[in-house]
């Protein structure tokens, strides 16, 4: 009996033991055999939104991580160069400096790393607008140029702009010497909108100017956009007026404040008001050494020496030995500024863009019907009234 009790005990006693062992087999399997819980996401945030889609072309583009840092960060077109960009001191942000372009997918690429350690990918694209009409600006004066103290800054549009806050925000002059001006938007011309800027009283001579239009990319409204970026950088030269008082029968010009010419003339008869000589402040655009002059009105079809155009309505000042005998005594022009061959060349030799010429002592004055330059003789409240800020 003994021996049947220790026989079935030590049976009892296997089996307890595989089963003990089978326990600690399955215990140790779970615990040490699964993979270990995946660490949570990087949170980066992306600005516009990750995958953001028609992105206008200047909106501020950034890509940031609030609690860890960034590295490697690049936003890159297809096939082309990387937006340029700078990431923040201490890392937590990339911000675009450049401008993108238009209809174009941009990819971000770049690591996130968080707090604890553990980094993730910067991905994702972000697509600009494909916009139905890019508009066009054109700046008047040229870098490098030297203009007159009365010159006007003028940009034309070759299309409407209907948001002209936004365009004239765009915009700036900056100037070496302190200059107070305006930007003043003007009626519609040659197939666009067009705005001028002008300084309160003639620029100082010798100013250094600077123009930039940013437009890529600015909405103008109606579904157009800025189709490039425009600048220029140019001088303001001596000061050069022309006191043309038409009751004198003589013009007078004043160069850095000390007369230099005092020249028989002849200016329009006052007997009809299309002859008459406008009085205003004119500007200098454009001269020529001959200059094929047409009127079917009055019948003639002449070319006429050393004409210095003064405003876009048909008025120069120009050589016409014809009106010799009436320069100096009377006014029987076509509303020109007749002078002799030798003082014309004088004065053609010294005259540049932006020159002004000051008419005085006629009953009908220089207006917007006279031409696309007539910024001066809109009184300065008014013209700071047509600026849309």
């Amino acid at each position: 009996m003994r021996t049947t009790d220790t026989s079935a005990g030590r049976v009892l006693l296997a089996v307890v033991a595989a089963v003990l062992a089978l326990v600690s087999a399955c215990s140790s399997a779970g615990s040490g055999g699964a993979p270990p819980p995946a660490a949570p996401p990087v949170p980066v945030v992306y600005a516009p939104a990750a995958n953001a889609i028609d992105v206008a072309p200047r909106t501020p583009v950034s890509v940031s991580v609030p609690d860890g840092r960034l590295s490697g960060v690049a936003l890159t077109p297809a096939g082309g160069k990387a937006v340029d960009g700078a990431l923040s001191p201490d890392g937590k942000r990339w911000t675009a400096s450049g401008t993108l372009d238009y209809a174009t997918t941009y990819t971000w690429s770049g690591t996130a790393t968080a707090a604890d350690g553990h980094s993730g990918p910067v991905g994702g694209t972000l697509r600009t607008i494909a916009p139905r009409q890019q508009v066009e600006a054109t700046l008047n004066i040229g870098d490098g140029r030297t203009v007159g103290v009365a010159a006007p800054i003028e940009i034309q549009f070759d299309g409407h702009v209907a948001d002209r806050a936004a365009a004239e925000k765009a915009l700036q002059v900056q100037t070496s010497t302190p200059t107070e001006g305006s930007w003043a938007w003007l009626p519609d011309q040659d197939g666009g909108s067009r705005v001028h800027w002008r300084p309160q009283e003639y620029w100082e001579p010798g100013t250094k100017v600077t123009v930039t239009a940013d437009l890529l990319g600015v909405d103008l409204g109606g579904g157009a956009f800025g189709r490039e970026d425009v600048s220029s950088h140019f001088t303001i030269g001596r000061s050069q007026i022309v006191k043309a008082d038409v009751t004198s029968f003589r013009m007078v010009v004043l160069r850095d404040g000390k007369q230099v010419m005092d020249v028989p003339a002849s200016y329009g008869i006052d007997a009809d008001p299309n002859r008459t000589t406008r009085s205003g402040i004119h500007v200098v655009t454009e001269k020529f050494t001959d200059k094929r002059m047409v009127s079917r009105q009055y019948d003639y079809d002449v070319v006429e020496q050393w004409a210095v155009r003064m405003s876009n309505n048909g008025e120069f000042i120009h050589a016409n030995p014809k009106s010799a005998a009436a320069q100096g005594t009377s006014n029987v022009t076509h509303g020109c500024v007749n002078l002799s061959i030798g003082d014309a060349k004088a004065y053609y030799d010294t005259a540049i863009y932006g020159d002004p010429v000051e008419v005085t002592g006629t009953p009908i004055q220089l207006s917007a019907r006279d031409g696309d330059v007539y910024d001066w003789t809109v009184p300065w409240a008014t013209w700071k009234a047509q600026s849309a800020l």
